[in-house]
């Protein structure tokens, strides 16, 4: 019984690692589309079903209007299965605003972004606080 706790073991530790590259990967292919100017790949990484996700489509398209976006972000937290994930974000932007003052704007969030694996995908099915991303004067 002992030799085959063992010899699962890796397997599973080599799954855990594969979901957590997975999960990391999408967020950081959501901030990159972010940084890019490009809301949609940001959205690409939400599930369209989640509370607010229109008016976070309409929330980026405003803020990528005004300003241009870059993102630092650390996993402070992780917990989780192969099929479920929560994570603990430490969220910096700068918005370098485009034609208006004062010329830039940091925001600085704790984050919860809950995942789901759906199919062979990840995607977010929940995010807090979405206000992160309100345009400037909002």
């Amino acid at each position: 019984m002992t030799r085959r706790l063992l010899l699962i073991l890796p397997l599973a530790v080599g799954l855990r690692a594969d979901t957590e590259t997975e999960v990391r990967e999408l967020i950081r292919s959501a901030v990159s589309g972010l940084s890019a100017g490009d809301p949609e790949q940001f959205l690409a990484a939400f599930d369209p079903a989640i509370e607010g996700f229109s008016q976070l489509r309409e929330n980026l398209k405003g803020l990528v209007s005004q300003a241009d976006v870059s993102c630092s972000i650390e996993v402070s937290n992780s917990v989780g299965d192969d099929d479920a994930q929560t994570l603990t974000l430490d969220w910096i932007m700068r918005l370098d605003f485009k034609n208006q003052q004062p010329n830039y704007e940091r925001r600085e969030k704790t984050v919860t972004c809950k995942l789901r694996r759906t199919g062979k995908k990840w995607r977010i099915v929940a995010f807090d606080p979405l206000s992160l991303f309100k345009p400037a004067g909002l």
